[in-house]
């Protein structure tokens, strides 16, 4: 289970913003761009030690995100590339983000034990591997399996509900830990859980496709 559930319930809170959007003429893709702006903004600023302006730009770049899908919809502008391009948004975000991090130089698990500095890195490039890997596993099905079926522009597999901490809870994780000052517990929590939720994927990809 995960709270990807409440994706169909955020995007109905954010109509207006999509209307809105769709009255500007700005193309899903578009939209997809700011959400990468946003994203790499916020990174810079997590690179500044800014982390509490920062969590506000992932916010924008989560709403944004959220967002293109509807006015797609809405313009009956979806295409197969905005579906491609929207993933891979979404993963230059993670990635860029909890790098961002990194390199602000803040200290990760050193702050609770005697570590080398680089161990910090270390915790960071896990967080980075576990949130890209929880994600890749899902084209790899599509492709190997052969999903096809949309719902609401997104292919519709057994994966969805799969896994319990998934990019919605990453980025709730990074921005809380942002705006509560304790970003350095968020990364260790990121790095344990996204790994941890890959794995859960592959035992139930293991036994169902076996």
């Amino acid at each position: 289970m995960n709270i990807t559930g409440l994706r169909p319930r955020c995007i109905h809170y954010l109509t207006p913003v999509a209307t809105a959007f769709t009255r500007i003429g700005l193309s899903p893709n578009q939209i997809s761009v700011l959400s990468l702006f946003f994203g790499i903004l916020c990174a810079c600023l997590f690179v500044e030690r800014l982390f509490l302006a920062g969590s506000v730009m992932l916010f924008v770049s989560a709403v944004l995100d959220l967002t293109d899908g509807s006015v797609a919809r809405n313009t009956n502008n979806e295409t197969r590339f905005g579906a491609v391009f929207d993933w891979i948004v979404d993963k230059y975000v993670d990635a860029i983000v909890i790098l961002g991090i990194g390199l602000s130089g803040v200290p990760i698990i050193s702050q609770f034990i005697l570590v080398p500095q680089i161990a910090d890195f270390a915790i960071v490039t896990i967080a980075i591997i576990g949130s890209l890997m929880n994600t890749f596993i899902k084209p790899v099905v599509y492709a190997e399996i052969g999903f096809k079926e949309r719902v609401e522009g997104k292919i519709d597999d057994p994966l969805e509900g799969v896994g319990f901490f998934g990019r919605p809870e990453t980025l709730l994780v990074i921005g809380i830990g942002g705006i509560s000052g304790f970003i350095s517990v968020a990364v260790i929590i990121i790095a344990f859980c996204t790994n941890l939720s890959a794995i859960q994927r592959i035992i139930y990809l293991y036994r169902t496709l076996s």
